[in-house]
C-alpha cells in the first residue's frame, strides 16, 4: 500500500513540473493580416489580446479573426507541448498512471 501511495506521489510530482514547464511557454496566433492577436500560454490560458482599431469596424469579420488567431494559437501551443512533453518525459504520465491503477 504504502508503495502504491509512493508511487501517487512521484506522478504527482511528474504532473507539477509539467505543468510548470509548460505554463512558461507562450503562442502566438493571428488572423485578418494581423490585425487580430491571440497570446496563449503552455496551460492553454489566454494571456493576451490584441485587436487593432480597424479590426472593430466589422463586428461580423472581427468574430471570425478572433475564432481565426485562437484556433491558430491553439495548434501553435499543442506543437509546442508535444515537443516539450517528449523533451521532459511526460508522455509517459499515462502510461505510469495506468500501471499505478494495475492495467497494462
Amino acid at each position: 500500500m504504502f508503495s502504491k501511495l509512493k508511487q501517487f506521489k512521484d506522478i504527482r510530482d511528474k504532473a507539477k513540473t509539467i505543468q510548470t514547464a509548460l505554463s512558461g511557454e507562450k503562442a502566438e496566433g493571428s488572423a485578418g493580416w494581423g490585425k487580430v492577436k491571440i497570446t496563449i500560454d503552455g496551460n492553454q490560458h489566454v494571456t493576451s489580446v490584441h485587436i487593432e482599431e480597424s479590426a472593430m469596424s466589422d463586428r461580423g469579420n472581427l468574430e471570425g479573426y478572433i475564432k481565426d488567431a485562437t484556433n491558430d494559437a491553439m495548434t501553435k501551443i499543442q506543437k509546442i507541448m508535444q515537443t516539450k512533453l517528449r523533451d521532459i518525459g511526460g508522455l509517459d504520465l499515462a502510461k505510469d498512471m495506468q500501471n499505478l491503477m494495475g492495467k497494462s
